[in-house]
């Protein structure tokens, strides 16, 4: 396990991109760039009737959410979404779309929490649980980083959108005659 999910300080602090830039691509699809993804990581998440096309060359992972490709490599091997064993963050919407592999945590916890109690505990877990060194984001991630910055932004946007539709609730009025 390397240090992908070191926390320096604040559960902000994790990084989300890879520390190798040298190796990073366009995927050849939608031509945005992608980030270096370690070959062990595909081999986690491609589905075993694939895994005979994970080759040596180096692999990118694509973020972006209208492209149906998730890896990409230099020499033209591609995966898509239904070449994998789960859902991509990246490439998926609604609450049971996963924003921590390790933990298992999907955003529809982050939302059932914060319905229930106003906050997520969900960044706080994760990040114990990393300072416990029991996360192994590089391989069981799909885009091969920390999910942290990713669950923190998740749970941000969820919670505005709480707070909004909350807000935007009218109160109850005031009948008179009722009794």
């Amino acid at each position: 396990m390397s240090d992908c999910c070191s926390i320096e300080g604040s559960v902000e602090s994790c990084a989300t991109v890879s520390s190798d830039k040298s190796a990073m691509s366009r995927c050849a699809e939608c031509d945005t760039e992608g980030r270096p993804v370690d070959r062990q990581t595909i081999f986690h998440h491609v589905k075993h009737d694939h895994l005979d096309r994970v080759n040596d060359e180096a692999y990118g992972f694509c973020p972006d959410p209208n492209c149906k490709v998730v890896y990409f490599g230099d020499s033209g091997t591609r995966f898509t979404v239904g070449d994998l064993r789960e859902l991509v963050t990246a490439k998926t919407t609604g609450d049971t779309r996963p924003i921590c592999y390790c933990f298992g945590f999907t955003e529809g916890d982050a939302r059932k929490e914060i319905e229930l109690t106003g906050r997520s505990s969900i960044p706080t877990t994760i990040s114990r649980l990393i300072k416990e060194g029991l996360c192994a984001c590089e391989v069981r991630n799909p885009a091969g980083v920390c999910c942290l910055g990713q669950v923190n932004q998740v749970v941000k946007r969820v919670s505005d959108e709480y707070k909004a539709s909350v807000e935007s609730t009218p109160a109850p009025a005031h009948d008179c005659c009722v009794r």
